[in-house]
């Protein structure tokens, strides 16, 4: 049987004109497709549990890759582990479509094709767990499960042009598109081109929700507006570009420009909104579920005596939610929605500009920004660092260039002078001050040097010392360029510097050289300790 070709695709939105009949109606289908869903995926996960305990899986796990002929044998372990357990795509679709046939209700509510495509989703979240790109798979509850689709445009969920131009479920359920007020030539080029099948989705908007439907077009997107007509411009522009990562910002360097740029910018993060309404939430909910919490007590604080809220109990509870706390928690819900809508709004217009303006083949230090998330929740939540660096990569691959990531054990450019010193510095020292005397700042220097990181993750420190002369001057103009906006954003009365590098101006710091603790400082700043003192020159 001859593999199928994949094909390139993109995605065109209408939203739906649904009456209240026709979203009662959906809703069933819905609830029927996550509870399908949600066996399917314990199903799935049984069968990962067998893959792991079957003989063929353990046997693999113990050879050792060394030769082409260990790699081999070790796939073809894990392959028959897999065909052991009945763990692959089809087996589930297989699976799905006996469950929904065993439940007459199921079967009556949903098509083969809808039945076998949530097969294939519950497979690919467990598979992302056998592979170990995932912990664990999350059971769909309602307000979770967003989205149906089919296989084809010509059976299950069907798309018809023309003056009906609907979409239509089965034989008895019919949806009208509604039309947008401002026609554009993205959406007429999406209308006319060929359908491989058709998702439906919800979206809860100001605490109504909205239903909308996806095709799924084949071929490549509109490329006359605006946006996309930086294609052109860009494949004169194929200069090498270096960026670096962080939290709030990204600093970029091309052949003949660079710039420190700030991720959604001015975002709404509604903090003091969101603060009140959880008071509120929570104030509602304890009134409510009071057995499920500890009783209150009193805490001495300073000279005098506090009374304390009582914790939440262990183990399972049942909740009571009031129509006033349901009122809350719709009023949250929409004010995050708000603000992801902006970050992500802001972040395609920056990965835009860094492609139309500095170039497409860009390299980037493999960071982890699970591991940010951790320690600066709120920030990675306003800004989405994660999102722009996806929506870059995809950008300048689909410009014709490349996206490169390489290690940060190995090169290290926080750390590295242009003289190949390796020096450590605290995380708080915004500005690089290298052992030959210059200053620069810290992210817009890594990025310069990300330009001539090779293919083995090797900075070529002489290349990068020689380019350096021509390239000092637009970097120093891009970290005054920041300083300039950061003033005019600075909260604080006076302030030059935004939040984001907060030791810049200092002009008292502490040596980068790392010592050891309970060693002291020379006049110079430098280390008594020999041990802490720079390595020579490598170059």
């Amino acid at each position: 049987m001859a593999k199928k070709t994949r094909t390139p695709s993109f995605v065109t939105e209408f939203e739906l004109l649904v009456t209240s009949l026709a979203e009662k109606e959906l809703d069933a289908r819905f609830q029927t497709g996550r509870q399908l869903y949600n066996a399917v995926l314990g199903e799935a996960m049984a069968r990962v549990q067998n893959v792991r305990n079957s003989e063929p899986y353990q046997e693999a796990k113990k050879i050792k890759v060394k030769t082409e002929d260990d790699k081999k044998r070790k796939n073809e372990l894990f392959s028959q582990a897999r065909k052991q357990a009945r763990f692959s795509d089809f087996e589930l679709q297989d699976f799905a479509t006996l469950t929904a046939k065993s439940s007459k209700w199921m079967w009556e509510k949903l098509d083969s094709h809808t039945i076998q495509k949530i097969g294939t989703r519950a497979f690919k979240a467990v598979e992302k767990v056998l592979y170990g790109k995932a912990r664990k798979v999350r059971f769909k509850l309602f307000s979770s499960f967003h989205s149906i689709e089919g296989k084809t445009n010509t059976q299950s969920i069907k798309f018809f042009g023309g003056t009906d131009c609907c979409i239509k479920w089965g034989k008895d359920l019919t949806l009208p598109i509604r039309f947008p007020d401002k026609w554009n030539e993205v959406l007429e080029y999406g209308y006319r081109s060929p359908i491989k099948y058709c998702r439906i989705l919800w979206r809860e908007i100001n605490g109504k929700r909205r239903w909308y439907v996806q095709l799924i077009n084949e071929g490549v997107p509109y490329k006359e507006t605006p946006a996309y007509k930086l294609h052109n411009k860009v494949n004169s522009n194929t200069g090498l570009v270096g960026i670096d990562l962080n939290v709030s910002n990204v600093a970029v360097v091309g052949d003949n420009k660079a710039g420190l740029f700030p991720f959604a910018e001015n975002v709404p993060t509604f903090e003091q909104e969101i603060k009140t309404l959880q008071r509120k939430m929570e104030r509602s909910r304890r009134a409510n579920n009071p057995e499920n919490y500890e009783p209150n007590f009193e805490k001495k604080v300073g000279r005098s005596n506090r009374r304390k809220k009582g914790k939440v109990k262990k183990g399972s509870r049942r909740w009571k939610q009031s129509n006033a706390y349901r009122k809350y928690a719709s009023k949250k819900r929409e004010l995050e929605r708000r603000k992801a809508a902006y970050s992500k709004s802001q972040n395609r217009g920056l990965a835009n500009k860094v492609v139309r303006e500095f170039g497409v083949n860009i390299k980037a230090e493999n960071v982890s920004v699970r591991g940010w998330q951790k320690r600066y929740g709120k920030a990675i939540s306003a800004k989405s660092p994660s999102f722009f660096q996806s929506e870059l990569a995809r950008k300048a691959e689909s410009a014709g260039g490349q996206f490169t990531t390489f290690s940060t054990r190995k090169t290290a450019l926080s750390q590295t002078h242009l003289d190949g010193t390796r020096i450590k510095k605290s995380l708080s020292e915004r500005v690089h001050k290298d052992v030959s005397g210059f200053e620069m700042h810290r992210d817009l220097f890594s990025a310069y040097l990300s330009r001539h990181v090779n293919d083995n993750d090797e900075l070529n420190v002489s290349q990068a010392h020689r380019d350096w002369e021509r390239t000092e001057p637009f970097l120093t103009q891009a970290w005054s360029e920041f300083k300039m906006a950061s003033a005019k954003t600075s909260s604080k009365p006076g302030g030059v510097i935004s939040p984001v590098e907060p030791n810049c101006v200092k002009t008292e710091q502490p040596n980068q050289i790392a010592c050891k603790k309970g060693e002291k400082l020379g006049k110079s700043g430098v280390s008594n300790s020999p041990a802490v003192q720079p390595e020579s020159p490598s170059l």
